[in-house]
């Protein structure tokens, strides 16, 4: 029961923000938000504490800056930094546990094509609406999330690469409904991937442990 008190957690705190909580007041709901990610962090680091690994580490460090990112994201160049660096912490760790396959390094191709039609969409709609400032961060972040993407795969690590997936449909979708057009249930879907990839990100801490 102990190990499924915290993820049950994790669940219901995120269902209350998704489905329950109000819009207004904003500190409320930015409460609520930050729930979840504060609970999965726990999650992360009491598996951490069991060996400290440097893989651990640079998750744990990632995850608390993607919680700073969900803060900060109503002032979007701040927040989408603060992403960006826990993108960073997550390519580090997941570098560190390469596993060389030549079908998982060819997942690149794939993972290429997507980011260079979703890149090309976002251009062509940050100039029409006049956001050419965007530009650059938003590229720049989606350069990062796809590679963070491809070194998760790299890791043959079901969790690390499902969480990334999750991660990529959900800024995907955050992208899309923000700059190009509207998603019907986008508050739903963005978050429901958003807290489910950073949980399963979380998780991955366990699986690399195993092979240390």
């Amino acid at each position: 029961m102990k190990r499924l008190s915290l993820p049950l957690l994790i669940f219901v705190s995120s269902v209350l923000y998704i489905f329950i909580i109000p819009d207004e007041p904003l500190l409320f709901k930015l409460t609520f938000k930050l729930i979840p990610m504060w609970l999965i962090i726990t999650y992360a680091f009491i598996h951490y504490r069991e060996n400290r690994s440097f893989t651990s580490k640079m998750i744990v460090t990632g995850l608390i800056f993607c919680m700073f990112g969900d803060g900060l994201l109503h002032w979007f160049l701040i927040g989408l930094s603060a992403f960006l660096l826990g993108h960073i912490f997550y390519i580090i760790a997941f570098f560190k546990e390469w596993h060389f396959s030549l079908i998982r390094v060819l997942s690149i191709i794939p993972i290429g094509f997507y980011a260079i039609f979703i890149g090309n969409r976002l251009t062509s709609s940050l100039i029409e609406g006049g956001n050419i400032t965007l530009l650059i961060p938003v590229i720049a972040y989606l350069i990062i999330i796809s590679i963070m993407a491809w070194s998760a795969i790299m890791t043959n690590n079901r969790w690390a690469i499902m969480g990334s997936i999750l991660f990529v449909i959900s800024d995907s979708i955050l992208a899309w409904n923000r700059f190009v057009s509207d998603v019907p249930y986008s508050a739903i879907l963005i978050m429901t991937t958003y807290y489910t990839a950073q949980f399963f990100i979380a998780k991955s801490i366990i699986f690399f442990q195993k092979r240390d």
